[in-house]
C-alpha cells in the first residue's frame, strides 16, 4: 500500500549518526523553588501502552504490530506536581517575566526543560490536540536524522523513537515526556512546560528542548498545522519530505 511504502522510504533516509553535544552547566536555584527533583522521577518502566491507530500503523510499516489504538490505556510518567517544584504563594508575587526566567534558568541542566507558554496559545494547542494527537519530527544529527514519533494526551506531550516503536511496538518506552502546568494560567497568563528526559544517552537536554519547541509549533503555526491535520486526517496525502522542507531540512 502507499502508506506503507512511505515510511519505508523515511526509514532509509533517517540515518542516525550521533554528534558530540555540549551540556549546559548546572544552574543554582531560586528560592521560588522547592527541593531539587530526584532523577527517579524519570521512571523508564512506564511503556507506552498501545500501538499506533489502524491508519498509522499503515504508514509507518510497522508490520507486526498489532491493530489497537495507541492512546486509550496511556499511562504517562507521573509528574511532579507544581507545588512541588514551585512555592505557588511566592510565584503570585512575580511578574510574568520574572517568572518566565526564573522557570527556564532552574530546570537547566538538570535532565528536565523548562519552557513558558501564553495561556492562549495552550489552549489552542490542547483543542487542535483533540483532533490530532499524533505526529513524527525529524531530529537532524551529523549528516542525516532520526524520526521521533509524537503523541499529546493533554496534560502530557510525550515523545519516542520510530525505530525503537518499530522494533518494540507496545514495550517501547517514552525518550521524553512534557507536562503542561495551567495552576497559573488565569493569574498571570501562563502555562509552564516541564520536559522530562527518560533516557539521557538517546537525547541531549538541548536535544529535547528542541523538539519540544518543534512539535508545539507544528500545533501553533498555522501552515505547518496543515501538515498535521494531513497526517492525523488525510493520512493517504501525507508527504514526509513536506515535514523536512518546513523545518528547512535536506531532504536526503
Amino acid at each position: 500500500m502507499k502508506l506503507r511504502r512511505i515510511l519505508g522510504s523515511i526509514s532509509s533516509l533517517a540515518t542516525e549518526k550521533l554528534s558530540s553535544s555540549s551540556y549546559s552547566s548546572h544552574c543554582p536555584s531560586r528560592q521560588i523553588f522547592t527541593a531539587r527533583s530526584s532523577s527517579s522521577q524519570r521512571n523508564a518502566g512506564n511503556k507506552l501502552s498501545e500501538a499506533l491507530p489502524g491508519d498509522r500503523i499503515k504508514w509507518a510499516s510497522l508490520g507486526s504490530v498489532r491493530n489497537s489504538r495507541f492512546a486509550s490505556g496511556f499511562t504517562p510518567l507521573q509528574p511532579k506536581p507544581l507545588d512541588s517544584i514551585m512555592d505557588l504563594e511566592r510565584a503570585k508575587t512575580k511578574s510574568p517575566e520574572e517568572l518566565t526566567s526564573i522557570w527556564d534558568d532552574y530546570h537547566l541542566g538538570r535532565g528536565h526543560i523548562g519552557i513558558t507558554m501564553k495561556a492562549k496559545l495552550y489552549r489552542l494547542l490542547e483543542q487542535r490536540a483533540t483532533e490530532c494527537r499524533y505526529f513524527v519530527i525529524p531530529l537532524w544529527r551529523g549528516n542525516g536524522y532520526i524520526t521521533m514519533f509524537a503523541q499529546v494526551e493533554a496534560p502530557h506531550m510525550i515523545f519516542t523513537g520510530l525505530e525503537d516503536y518499530k522494533a518494540r511496538g507496545t514495550q517501547a518506552a517514552p525518550y521524553l515526556t512534557s507536562t503542561f502546568y495551567t495552576e497559573l494560567s488565569e493569574t498571570k497568563d501562563l502555562v509552564f512546560i516541564r520536559g522530562d528526559v527518560v533516557f539521557t544517552s538517546k537525547l541531549t537536554d538541548e536535544e529535547a528542548k528542541w523538539i519540544m519547541e518543534t512539535a508545539q509549533s507544528f500545533y501553533l503555526n498555522d501552515s505547518r498545522y496543515k501538515l498535521l491535520e494531513r497526517f492525523n486526517k488525510h493520512t493517504h496525502d501525507f508527504e514526509f519530505k513536506d515535514v523536512l522542507q518546513a523545518l528547512d531540512m535536506p531532504v536526503l
